[in-house]
């Protein structure tokens, strides 16, 4: 904690730079997986109802990504854009923006606890609940609900400790909360005979302690970037571009939700209860296998966003290399693994027998198009690094809003097994997008790199 600062974005090596801050960032991505992946974990073994309790928590998923959307508009949105303004020598403009994203982000908790709490039963149905899961979707939501603002900031304000090279601090504000969570729930669960609810309360507990971490690091003498009373005053001009390019992981986040209402619905009405927990089931995973890149991208999003608003092309276009690299070896391995052993990741969330049956063949359809999507994270990621809100707001929607939900609702016309149908929409909607993604990326990537070596550098890259 003897710091001022962990790294220098500008001068460092990108190679020793990249690794620096993407450990930490995939450890922090993985761990705070945990958060509703434990919940899942433990709830599935609950005796007599863990099949039931699993659906039913289930869909309070798509609210719960709701929610936390909210904290990637606005924390996604200002990082990179603080992080640019640290390039440029600018750091009292940067910290404008982490007041203003403070300010938001502690009125848009306020709303959502309020709307969730008005709406949650209608929501819960639309999402997917049953009569016999929806008392248990009740019971998870109306506690997780109270517990928003936590959310908000741990997300939020994490993503501005991130943004200064502060990755061990980022890290840590991840694993207090998750830790607290592994510890909380099974003792709630189990020990006091909570079941559904002491894992809500687990929950909410750890991103407290999460939240209060990340605030106090932000109000103290180690930060570069500090929040300071008069910058918590909302200033549109400020505010407004910030949110322009959260668009992008806002969307990404948020369409999560309709396409969990989409793939339940179709489910529910081809497959019943047993296809829909099923869906938890790969929905979790997937979640999981996609959070590391998501880390790796996290990482590398400072080096890319500082030495874009510094000028220097060759360390970007490195940053770039090496990220997109790690990235593809890592969901090569992912893919790999889910092909060769997909019951070794069932088994993590059930032992009942007839929803390990559908969830094994299931997953390897549902997961077949992860060997590329390390390509689509690496591209789409790097565009928000850039600060291009219109791109990368265009390829969050384009998979799952125009390619993938039509194709779930297309698909089972032309299969006999419907079912199966649902889980092939998936993986077509991933090659489809990789391949847009990555033909925009190379014609914008050559014509930035060219502009900004037509331009002189900010300050004199070391390497």
């Amino acid at each position: 904690m003897q710091m001022s600062r962990e790294v220098d974005l500008g001068k460092e090596p990108v190679g020793k730079l990249l690794v620096i801050l993407a450990l930490p960032a995939i450890t922090s991505q993985v761990v705070n997986a945990l958060y509703n992946m434990v919940d899942r974990m433990y709830i599935g073994h609950i005796e007599g109802i863990g099949a039931d309790a699993l659906t039913g928590v289930g869909v309070c998923f798509p609210i719960i990504m709701i929610i936390s959307a909210f904290a990637y508009l606005l924390g996604m949105g200002g990082a990179p854009r603080a992080s640019i303004y640290m390039g440029k020598k600018k750091n009292d403009h940067a910290e404008k923006i982490l007041g203003n994203c403070f300010t938001a982000l502690t009125i848009v908790a306020i709303a959502l606890t309020v709307l969730v709490l008005l709406f949650r039963e209608p929501l819960l149905y639309l999402f997917g609940a049953s009569e016999r899961t929806i008392g248990y979707a009740i019971e998870y939501i109306d506690i997780y609900a109270i517990g928003t603002i936590f959310v908000q900031l741990t997300l939020g304000m994490n993503a501005f400790i991130s943004a200064q090279g502060f990755s061990t601090i980022s890290m840590l504000t991840v694993i207090i909360g998750a830790l607290t969570n592994i510890i909380l729930d099974p003792i709630f669960i189990f020990v006091f005979h909570m079941n559904v609810s002491g894992a809500a309360w687990a929950t909410i507990l750890s991103q407290a302690l999460s939240a209060l971490w990340a605030v106090r690091f932000l109000m103290g003498k180690q930060t570069i970037l500090r929040l300071k009373k008069e910058n918590l005053k909302i200033q549109w001009k400020v505010l407004a571009p910030c949110i322009a390019l959260g668009v992008a992981p806002f969307a990404m986040q948020a369409t999560e939700s309709v396409l969990v209402l989409c793939f339940n619905s179709s489910l529910l009405n081809y497959g019943g209860d047993l296809a829909v927990g099923a869906m938890t089931i790969l929905s979790s995973i997937m979640q999981f296998a996609m959070l590391p890149m998501q880390g790796l991208t996290q990482g590398g999003q400072p080096i890319i966003s500082y030495n874009y608003g510094a000028n220097h092309p060759q360390r970007v276009k490195k940053a770039f290399q090496l990220q997109t690299i790690a990235c593809f070896t890592y969901s090569t391995v992912m893919w790999l693994a889910i092909m060769l052993v997909p019951s070794l990741f069932i088994a993590i969330f059930t032992n009942d027998p007839q929803l390990t049956q559908i969830s094994v063949w299931a997953l390897r359809i549902y997961m077949a198009g992860v060997l590329l999507m390390g390509l689509q994270v690496s591209c789409q990621q790097t565009f928000i690094a850039f600060g291009n809100s219109k791109i990368s707001a265009f390829l969050a929607v384009f998979r799952k809003i125009i390619v993938l939900i039509p194709l779930i609702y297309i698909l089972p016309h032309f299969f006999s097994d419907q079912v199966f149908a649902v889980f092939l929409a998936e993986p077509i909607a991933d090659t489809i997008a990789v391949l847009t993604t990555l033909t925009l990326f190379i014609i914008n990537f050559k014509k930035l790199l060219k502009h900004m070596e037509s331009e002189e550098p900010n300050s004199e890259a070391i390497r």
